[in-house]
């Protein structure tokens, strides 16, 4: 049986988009596909703080920030590079944007780094702002008011059907009202200063004017204070929430559960044991956090928000998909619902650590089907376990692979179960009908532990068509969350196929993989640890697979 596996992926490419914040610099790589649907495989954020200071004399960088910039910019091109990326844009916002030594620092970065910036004006960044928010939210068609609090400034965006209505940057950023006033304790200034803001730049009839169906807010400020709500921050709770019922909660909150956060945070204990329960949960961003939480509140109450739902995506995944736009002329904004609300549900209940680990299990398990999908006879294949795998099935697969991990939201024991139950009782994964939502949380719930059997009577509907696919697609996953667990920097793997079975080539494994002393493993060693998913594979495949660890590796 021959087969044609080189490069099994062309289909897809690396992508990335650096943020330079006034509070820190973002770096997203993304795998994208040519018809917009891309994944998160790497995120790398350096606390520069650009703006630390920036008010106290004139609106300059400091030399110390331009140094720390410099050097994130400089760890953000090795990894770049590393990985190589194919296309690489860097944005730079608020501090740049009002710096009278923008100039200067620019210079430096081309100079030093050889790094072109682009730097957005308000207006333009509240728009990929919007974009971003498009690609996590099936908001589409609605008029949807978009609220981005950033270090230095808060962007506001009004849009419907992928057009920008009305777009303003206010000089109002978490950072900058922090150094001006809440280090200085002065909170009721702080209020004062926000509001007249907000009255002064005519927002508030251009938003009366044009109206808005959904509020949604897009930064990491207004996510980590709908973590706090949903934590319970403001009760004191801050116990992993176990109730199915919570699992059907959305990332949104109400203007009571802010005004509970923000009466928390600025309440008469603030300076005390409350400071250190603020620093250990919000951790980094502790030190900004009362003033963008107040920030927001402002905002609620003057533009009589009652709720607002949280996006994920902002400023990088809106420069990813324009980067994809201007790439393609059949890009569609509107396209890949169903895998955006994978991804919405995998974020929901992932840690960055576990997105990043279930994103590497996915592009394991893609090369995997793609490599067999490519055996020439595979479809005629005499063994009545195999059929033909379509795109769908890989669909299947991929969301299976980002979800698989959910449940360890609640604890280790029994994840596989947790994620399961989250999937079928959630109602989140959008544009699926119920024997495909079914197919995924099965999968999910089998990709460790008992291999599944068709007598389970979760199969019993299922037609004999599915199940065998079920079955191929069951034993693809096993071995990828198994790979992705025993070499956590797995970056690649090929497979190929002779007359003695299938074969699986580990490649890129970098050195934090290897044992301590350094010594390649053997490939015994590894088909020792992946014994029980061989075993599995050659019940489903009828052949052997064996893997092959390259020398130099």
């Amino acid at each position: 049986m021959a087969m044609n596996l080189q490069n099994p992926v062309n289909s897809s490419k690396l992508l990335a988009a650096i943020d330079m914040g006034t509070n820190s610099f973002k770096m997203l790589v993304v795998r994208a596909e040519a018809n917009g649907k891309f994944l998160a495989i790497d995120r790398i954020k350096e606390p520069v703080v650009l703006g630390q200071g920036f008010l106290s004399d004139t609106d300059a960088i400091s030399i110390e920030a331009q140094h720390r910039g410099i050097e994130a910019l400089r760890k953000f091109g090795q990894v770049l590079q590393s990985q190589r990326v194919n296309q690489t844009k860097i944005v730079a916002t608020s501090a740049v944007r009002e710096a009278v030594n923008s100039g200067e620092f620019l210079h430096r970065i081309k100079e030093e780094l050889g790094f072109e910036v682009d730097v957005l004006s308000g207006e333009e960044e509240a728009r990929l702002v919007y974009l971003g928010v498009l690609q996590f939210l099936p908001v589409h068609d609605k008029t949807v008011l978009t609220v981005d609090i950033g270090g230095g400034s808060t962007e506001f965006v009004i849009g419907k059907q992928g057009k920008v209505l009305f777009a303003i940057s206010l000089k109002l950023g978490h950072v900058s009202l922090t150094e001006a006033f809440v280090k200085n304790g002065k909170i009721v200034n702080m209020r004062q200063h926000i509001r007249s803001v907000l009255r002064e730049s005519g927002l508030v009839e251009k938003v009366r004017e044009i109206g808005f169906g959904i509020a949604i807010g897009s930064s990491g400020t207004i996510r980590w204070i709908e973590k706090a709500v949903f934590s319970g921050y403001a009760r004191d709770l801050l116990n992993p929430v176990t109730s199915f019922e919570e699992f059907r909660r959305d990332w949104r909150f109400s203007m009571e559960e802010l005004s509970g956060v923000v009466e928390k945070l600025c309440g008469s204990d603030a300076g005390g044991v409350e400071q250190v329960r603020r620093i250990e949960f919000f951790k980094r961003r502790s030190e900004f956090i009362v003033a963008g939480a107040v920030l927001l509140l402002e905002i609620f109450e003057i533009l009589n928000i009652d709720e607002m739902e949280v996006s994920g995506y902002a400023l990088g995944q809106g420069v990813i998909a324009e980067t994809l736009a201007m790439g393609s002329e059949d890009y569609d904004v509107k396209a890949n619902a169903r895998w955006r609300s994978v991804i919405h549900l995998a974020s929901r209940f992932n840690s960055k650590k576990g997105m990043k680990s279930a994103a590497r299990c996915a592009g394991i398990a893609k090369e995997i089907f793609e490599g067999l999908r490519k055996c020439d006879d595979l479809a005629g294949h005499h063994n009545k376990s195999v059929v033909s795998l379509d795109e769908k099935d890989l669909e299947y697969l991929e969301a299976a692979c980002l979800l698989h991990n959910i449940g360890q939201f609640t604890g280790k024991k029994g994840y596989h179960k947790q994620s399961y139950h989250i999937i079928k009782n959630g109602d989140h994964l959008h544009g699926y009908d119920t024997e495909e939502a079914e197919l995924i949380a099965l999968l999910v719930r089998y990709h460790r532990k008992k291999f599944p059997r068709f007598s389970h009577a979760p199969f019993r509907g299922f037609p004999k068509e599915v199940k065998q696919k079920f079955r191929i697609l069951c034993a693809i996953i096993r071995v990828s969350v198994a790979l992705q667990c025993q070499y956590m920097n797995l970056q690649e793997v090929e497979i190929s196929h002779s007359h003695e079975g299938f074969k699986l080539v580990l490649s890129k494994i970098t050195d934090q993989a290897l044992p301590p002393d350094n010594v390649q493993p053997a490939e015994e060693d590894v088909e020792a640890k992946l014994k029980q998913e061989l075993e599995h594979f050659k019940e489903v495949f009828q052949q052997k697979l064996s893997v092959v660890v390259p020398l130099g590796t």
